[in-house]
């Protein structure tokens, strides 16, 4: 694992400024995108489902590939030309709206297309940070970047909620695709990070099954990726009926839209910023356990309330779900990240994120469908269920008796390699 020397916190800098412009964009395009839905094509709750599902699709189709292409392809390259297809797949937005051709099914295409682009983008980017940052200095990092997340989810939708009450929904999404440029353009000053290649890469097949093996059997991280799949249903949920729920159920205006999406922000600022204290007092197998019942508590108050007591319980909600949803993906990411022999990490990453973002756009179809019969805040309440499911998952495994992750020691288990398995116990 890197250092954080000097030359490697100039990278590091250099990559957390892509990562952080390209993300204003996104939460202003965030805003946008489901706003164009509704107000310029009049989109129904399910086809709003449609919409924030093929977001995250991909995850389903190529999430467990996408692990073996970023540990084949130069990292580097496969990024900027995820971040140059995201960028035409927005651009093609106003375009189609400026010549009268702006369709829903033209929304679901655009979502499709940044969705596969984000695949292999997240998969390269969480592979990166460790080889330029110590192991001492990694969670650190990762709530850094979480906090920097969280501060743009903070100001991009209530930048993006005013913007798009000036200029107007689909004009608005050319910021995002300008994030994406400029993200493409600083990731191409970065050096390419690739490991050696063998003489012959093993069949894909086994490469994918060698990584699934190695999360799905360990007793750390296989109730962590059940846990975050329940939290990431819910979260799919309340991406597709957010807007609706706010504009159609409340009767919000845009500009009261954005800054009512911002709390999701505050909440994971939050939850990044007292992440490192909150696991050095309780440590980090006791902190998401505790993260997990926050989140239970935040899903539960959303929905609660009408007119201005509406709002502020939305925030409310907001606040506490994103802060202890955030607490919990800081922590369980730097443990994949130590804990991963490093020949495995990319289809770690991709294991975990292929069955837990996987449930994204499940949630978000299932909570589309269930609203246009029930209405947004109803399906909100039905999915307090699976948001029980994370402290639940939890406190059924290991972890329960654990202060830290590191402390669980896999002497004699027999999940992954033996080679695997001796180096997961040194690093542990």
């Amino acid at each position: 694992m890197g250092m954080d020397s000097g030359g490697g916190a100039a990278v590091f800098w250099r990559w957390w400024t892509a990562g952080t412009v390209s993300a204003v964009g996104s939460a202003v395009g965030a805003v946008a995108l489901p706003l164009t839905a509704l107000t310029v094509l009049d989109a129904s709750a399910f086809e709003m489902g449609l919409i924030a599902a093929a977001g995250y699709v991909a995850w389903i189709v190529i999430g467990l590939p996408a692990g073996v292409v970023v540990q084949r392809l130069p990292m580097r390259r496969v990024q900027v030309g995820a971040d140059l297809a995201r960028a035409a797949a927005i651009v093609s937005i106003p375009l189609a709206w400026w010549s009268d051709r702006l369709t829903v099914a033209q929304l679901v295409i655009v979502a499709l297309v940044t969705s596969f682009a984000n695949v292999v983008f997240d998969v390269a980017n969480s592979t990166f940070l460790p080889s330029i940052v110590s192991r001492e200095q990694l969670q650190s990092r990762n709530s850094l970047t979480s906090g920097t997340h969280a501060a743009t989810q903070l100001g991009g939708p209530s930048a993006g909620g005013i913007v798009v009450q000036v200029l107007g929904a689909v004009p608005t999404l050319l910021v995002d695709a300008a994030g994406y440029l400029v993200s493409a353009l600083l990731l191409r000053t970065l050096p390419e990070r690739r490991a050696q290649a063998p003489d012959r890469w093993p069949p894909m097949r086994e490469m994918i099954g060698e990584g699934w093996r190695f999360v799905a059997r360990h007793p750390v991280m296989g109730p962590c990726m059940w846990a975050a799949t329940a939290a990431n249903a819910v979260c799919g949920a309340q991406q597709a009926l957010y807007a609706l729920y706010l504009v159609r159920e409340l009767h919000a205006a845009p500009g009261l839209v954005g800054l009512l999406l911002a709390a999701d922000g505050v909440g994971s600022l939050i939850g990044a910023a007292l992440t490192n204290r909150v696991t050095a007092r309780l440590g980090t197998a006791r902190a998401l356990i505790v993260a997990g019942f926050a989140a239970v508590a935040g899903a539960l108050v959303i929905p609660l309330g009408a007119g201005w007591p509406g709002f502020a319980a939305f925030a409310v909600g907001n606040v506490v779900f994103a802060a202890g949803i955030v607490t919990f993906s800081v922590v369980t990411r730097t443990y994949r990240q130590i804990a991963s022999p490093p020949g495995l990490l990319s289809r770690v990453m991709a294991t975990v994120r292929f069955v837990s973002w996987g449930a994204i756009p499940v949630g978000g179809l299932v909570a589309g469908a269930v609203a246009g019969m029930l209405g947004g805040r109803i399906t909100l309440l039905i999915f307090v269920v699976p948001a029980v499911c994370i402290p639940l998952v939890l406190l059924a495994s290991p972890i329960r008796r654990l202060r830290d992750l590191t402390d669980y020691r896999r002497s004699g288990d027999s999940t992954g390699p033996p080679a695997h398995r001796r180096q997961l116990a040194a690093e542990a």
